[in-house]
This record gives structure tokens, C-alpha cells and sequence, in this order.
């Protein structure tokens, strides 16, 4: 028997994107699979739009990190489990790869790749930016093993922001954190037809088609260029929006370091000029997709000195707090 997967969504106020959201649930290629909702407030139809889908919705706040400890820690059923937004669409074959690859190793817990989605230059920026992150301490696991993550407590709901570096150093205690490959493909997701062991159990309700393919093109990207990844439709990329976002997940930084120490290798990079801003963009070769995207590197470069110039002045670091 196939290992259960829980998925953890966590809402608030997204009833545009619960659709698409479960559309991509249901037309995976693995079962069994249990979808829990916990949403925080919702004024929308988020919670109502859920109910159809599965039974399990439920309330929690006042963070996402609280929301999605309830989720995976008091409500899963799963030998695995996995937490996403509902703003996110998983390609068809991601939990099939996801848990073929944690069954196999010896993971605990994994990265998975993410595809920003959207059409204007930031948003490809985004993008750009976002695939030399994969597999580094700028990323986050996703995908765990649900007895390791409730072994070490889950994410820290004291901070909001880092808590997705926070649960990767603490997971990286008690074992390894392994890198889902964005290319692996068990079939071209633009085809018609799912492969035949996806023809089996579940096979009716998931339909022989995914109906995703054309979204995720008229938001300029192609699928057939991915195999196992994580798209992430956050909508047109907004300067005000982002900037402030990051303004936001700042004031838990503090925190962070606190616990961790600020001479801790994770932190230096994750925080530190050197890796952030030059070395995580050039390692293992990565340099040539700089050269390659001129245009996209710029704007990358900008993106990051705003985000630099946010965090100084919202936690008003003097010269020594800066970490170097």
C-alpha cells in the first residue's frame, strides 16, 4: 500500500485561487492524498469554495505558521506530509516524484522547485531570481516526513518570515534535506493523456487531461519545460506590494538571528552581503545564467538592493548589527 500524503493548505481570503488550487490536487498521478484546509478570517468564499472539495477545513491564526503547525501536526493523517498556499499549483507528477524520491534516500524532508508565474518584467525577474535559490539556505523545504517535522515541533510561531529558514535548520539536526529535480519528467504535462499507472484508482475524478496547461501558459510560462515543480501564480509582480512584504517578514529577523547566533554559517549567508547579494548567483557554474539574461540580471540587482535598503531602515540596523 501507497504511503498517505497530507497536504496542508493555508487561506485567507483566496477564494480566486482555491479552484485552480485543488484542480491541480486532483489531477496528480499519485494517491492516496488527504487535503486540509486551515484558513485564517476569511471574509471571501475561501472556506466555502473549499467545503467542496473535502470535509477537512478548519480555523486557526493569527500566522501562517500557526496555521500550518495545526495542519500538519494536529490534523494529519499522513506518513508524509506537505504544506502549500493556495496561491500555488503543483505540476501532475509532484507528489508521485516527491514521495518516490523520500522512499528511496535517505531525506527527511525536501526542497522542491518553484515557478513564478506572471507575463511583465518583474515578474520574469521573479522568476529569474527564484531558480538559483533552489536547493540553497535562501530556500525552504516544503515536503517531510510527518513524524521528523512533528519531532522537532514544527515551525517557530514566533516568527513570521524566517520560520521557513528556522524549520530547515531544524530539520538539518536530525537529517538531510534533499532537492527534488525540477527536470525529471514522467510525461510531458502538455499531453493529452496521463501514463498508464495514473489509469488506475482515482483515475475518473482526475480525468485524462490537465485542464492547467493553458493557465500556466497565458501567464508566460511553458510546462512542458518542467517536470516536478511548484508553480506559484502570486499575480503580476508589484514593487509597493513586495516591498512591503519584505518590510513585513523583516521585523521577525532579529529573532531569528537571536536564537540561531549571529556567526551561525546558515545565517551568515541568508543575511550576509556576500552570499546574498553575489555568491548564491554564482556558484556551481550558476554565473552563466546572469550572462545569458542580461536584461533580467538588472533587474534582479534592483530588486535586491530595494530589499536591502527596506530591511536597514525597517529595523534601523546600525553598521556593527549588519551582518557582513
Amino acid at each position: 500500500m501507497k504511503p498517505l500524503v497530507s497536504l496542508v493548505i493555508t487561506t485567507k481570503n483566496e477564494e480566486k485561487n482555491v479552484d485552480n488550487c485543488m484542480k491541480s490536487i486532483e489531477a496528480q498521478s499519485y494517491e492516496p492524498i488527504e487535503t486540509i484546509f486551515v484558513d485564517n478570517g476569511s471574509a471571501d468564499k475561501t472556506k466555502e469554495l473549499a467545503k467542496k472539495y473535502t470535509k477537512n477545513v478548519f480555523d486557526k491564526g493569527p500566522e501562517r505558521s500557526a496555521q500550518r503547525n495545526f495542519g500538519m501536526i494536529d490534523k494529519t493523517k499522513g506518513k508524509y506530509v506537505m504544506f502549500i498556499d493556495c496561491d500555488m499549483i503543483l505540476s501532475p507528477h509532484l507528489i508521485e516524484k516527491c514521495v518516490e524520491l523520500m522512499e528511496k534516500s535517505d531525506a527527511v524532508a525536501l526542497h522542491i522547485p518553484e515557478i513564478v508565474l506572471g507575463r511583465n518584467y518583474w515578474s520574469q525577474v521573479r522568476r529569474f531570481e527564484r531558480s538559483f535559490y533552489n536547493g540553497t539556505v535562501i530556500d525552504g523545504a516544503r515536503f517531510f516526513r510527518c513524524d521528523k517535522f512533528k519531532e522537532v515541533g514544527g515551525f517557530d510561531e514566533t516568527l513570521a518570515g524566517p520560520e521557513d529558514w528556522d524549520i530547515d535548520k531544524k530539520i538539518k539536526k536530525i537529517g538531510r534535506i534533499g532537492l527534488l529535480n525540477s527536470t525529471d519528467k514522467t510525461s510531458d504535462p502538455t499531453s493529452q493523456r496521463l501514463p498508464s499507472f495514473a489509469q488506475g484508482y482515482g483515475a475518473a475524478r482526475r480525468g485524462a487531461s490537465w485542464k492547467l496547461n493553458k493557465f500556466i501558459l497565458e501567464r508566460g510560462v511553458n510546462p512542458a519545460k518542467f517536470g516536478s515543480v511548484v508553480y506559484h501564480n502570486e499575480s503580476e509582480f508589484n514593487l509597493g506590494k513586495y516591498l512591503t512584504k519584505k518590510g513585513y517578514y523583516a521585523t521577525s529577523f532579529d529573532s531569528y538571528i537571536q536564537k540561531w547566533g549571529k556567526d551561525d554559517p546558515d545565517i551568515k549567508k541568508q543575511l550576509g552581503l556576500k552570499y546574498r547579494y553575489v555568491g548564491v548567483f554564482i556558484e556551481n557554474g550558476k554565473w552563466l545564467k546572469l550572462l545569458s539574461r542580461p536584461d533580467l540580471t538588472l533587474g534582479m540587482a534592483y530588486l535586491r538592493f530595494m530589499v536591502g535598503i527596506k530591511y536597514i531602515f525597517r529595523k534601523h540596523l546600525s553598521q556593527e548589527e549588519f551582518i557582513i
